[in-house]
């Protein structure tokens, strides 16, 4: 049985309706362009319907390597920071407690997220770490009240996610608003809300230039989506960009990939990319 239920759009409240309708907004960020256009949005319709005391920013942090080299863009979790603090939200980062991305690959999945071998990366360390913050914020919002925290009404919990249809196929298949019934307790009711879905990317960095909240360095640097520095699911030249910009980041994955004898993307192997990644450096020296 699906555990996401499609809203009916044609009863579907206003974006400043359901936004005033929510007991707890939690905006999940990865201080990407996306995230940041979204939460800029989110905070305006917030002030609009007066709930900006609702709002928590959530940024999942993805670790280190074993070496201790970030496995986001280094400054990511700073900048997901001062994007809250821009509107006064109170901001919150999770970590996996049995280690990050690269412990999880390297100690237990064994193999590279990808087609036929599951998102893992985005289920285990983005959205599990998520819910538990969405938990503790609705027995808090419970206990302001002084309610028991498992009787009455459960907490509706609005959870903003900042994708869009332009970005991938499978994106653009994404309902608006969809209910998660899998995420549904005596505590708490889940509502997965991805505001900027249909907005274009001239659309977003209109949104970001006229806030005047800084954005990640590494788009000026021509990167065209954040995420995590070298994604499975990144555009080849993104790829390519990226392992110039942080080799050493790449070569820790080419390490690995030997280790496991599992290629970083079935296209593409990591030393493929290190190889690319030399040839556009010399030829733009």
């Amino acid at each position: 049985m699906n555990q996401l239920q499609l809203v009916d759009f044609t009863s579907a409240p206003s974006p400043c309706d359901m936004v005033r309708a929510a007991d707890v907004i939690v905006v999940n960020s990865s201080a990407g362009k996306d995230s940041q256009a979204m939460l800029d949005y989110v905070a305006e319709l917030a002030a609009e319907a007066g709930v900006s005391d609702r709002v928590t920013v959530v940024h999942n942090d993805l670790g280190t390597t074993d070496t201790g080299i970030p496995i986001e863009w280094p400054g990511t979790a700073d900048l997901a920071r001062r994007q809250a603090e821009h509107y006064g939200f109170p901001f919150v980062i999770t970590r996996r407690e049995k280690g990050g991305l690269y412990q999880q690959l390297r100690n237990e999945r064994l193999k590279f997220p990808g087609p036929g071998l599951g998102r893992w990366c985005t289920s285990d360390q983005k959205t599990s770490q998520a819910m538990k913050v969405v938990t503790r914020l609705a027995k808090e919002h419970k206990r302001s009240r002084g309610l028991k925290v498992y009787s009455g009404e459960p907490v509706k919990v609005l959870y903003c996610l900042g994708l869009r249809a332009q970005e991938s196929p499978g994106r653009a298949r994404k309902p608006v608003i969809e209910e998660d019934h899998s995420a549904w307790s005596d505590l708490r009711t889940v509502t997965r809300w991805n505001p900027i879905l249909h907005w274009t990317e001239t659309e977003v960095w209109d949104r970001i230039k006229a806030s005047g909240v800084p954005y990640h360095p590494a788009y000026d640097e021509g990167m065209t989506r954040l995420s995590c520095s070298l994604c499975v699911l990144a555009s080849r030249d993104d790829l390519i960009r990226a392992a110039r910009l942080r080799p050493d980041l790449a070569a820790e994955y080419a390490a690995l990939e030997t280790e496991l004898d599992h290629q970083f993307r079935a296209d593409m192997s990591m030393a493929d990319i290190i190889a690319a990644a030399s040839e556009r450096q010399k030829e733009h020296s």
